[in-house]
């Protein structure tokens, strides 16, 4: 829980985005794991929380043919259990069970990590890009669906995040992570892919490499429509490095997080070429 600051509490979702369009300064509280860094990075708290631990549809999860829907206040422990087997999910999935470490992975929710302001190295973001998910948000009384590359644009915060909405299409998703002593539990790099049955249909995205998760399209339009080789994939990725930031931190040098990050795409690759040869086999 946050060192100060006054909770409150809400009983179901539009009830939250009532109090929230109310209040401009009341802020949304997951699973709290960002909030409570945040005397470590010399951040000043919120005078008020919106504590939204009582409305049970937010931590639902829906899987059907068509789409997959995951609540807000779903953990990442929760997504990771509920994804596994699904090849076409394994990126979020393994993303989901491998991000930070097995106490955050049971308090850290999905709305958490898509909304933590300045965070670049969560993991489910890049995820659910390569996804191509969008998010349903409510805003001034009405629901809203929408990119999740678009929210991760704005900058009202006059919204709820209720749920990610996936489409569920047929095909292999992977996620490979670097981390580094220093950086702790938090990736310097990321790269999440997801390739159609087809391969017609190719997304990359990364994270913790610059200010904020994004696709690769440059990669991906020269990629699409081959099979899944890490070594062509890797040597590529080291052509089409330009118009990628890297951002100098703590943890790692902007250069050194390019460096790493063709190598990363090509282990998701081979992940996804194993995938598909196994499911041949």
């Amino acid at each position: 829980m946050p060192h100060s600051g006054e909770v409150r509490f809400a009983d179901s979702v539009h009830e939250a985005a009532a109090m929230i369009a109310a209040d401009p300064g009341l802020i949304p509280l997951a699973g709290a794991t960002w909030t409570m860094r945040a005397g470590l990075r010399h951040e000043a708290l919120p005078e008020r929380y919106l504590a939204l631990t009582r409305i049970a549809a937010l931590r639902e999860i829906a899987i059907n043919d068509s789409d997959i829907s995951i609540g807000a206040m779903a953990t990442h422990a929760q997504i990771a259990g509920a994804l596994v087997g699904d090849a076409s999910l394994r990126g979020l999935s393994m993303a989901a069970a491998i991000s930070a470490n097995p106490g955050i992975r049971r308090l850290a929710t999905l709305g958490g990590n898509i909304c933590a302001a300045g965070f670049a190295a969560g993991d489910l973001v890049p995820a659910l890009l390569a996804l191509d998910a969008s998010v349903e948000i409510m805003r001034d009384g009405q629901a809203q669906i929408l990119p999740l590359a678009a929210f991760l644009r704005m900058t009202s915060a006059q919204s709820l995040l209720v749920r990610a909405v996936i489409p569920h299409a047929p095909g292999t998703g992977a996620h490979a992570r670097l981390t580094m002593r220093a950086a702790g539990d938090y990736p310097i790099a990321i790269a999440s892919v997801w390739m159609s049955d087809d391969a017609q249909t190719l997304r990359i995205a990364i994270g913790a490499v610059e200010d904020a998760p994004r696709r690769w399209t440059a990669l991906e339009q020269v990629l699409t429509g081959e099979q899944p080789d890490a070594a062509r994939t890797e040597a590529l990725a080291k052509t089409h490095l330009r118009g990628i930031t890297g951002r100098d931190a703590v943890d790692a040098k902007g250069a050194y997080r390019l460096r790493v990050l063709p190598h990363l795409v090509g282990r998701a690759m081979a992940d996804l070429a194993a995938q598909q040869a196994g499911s041949a086999a």
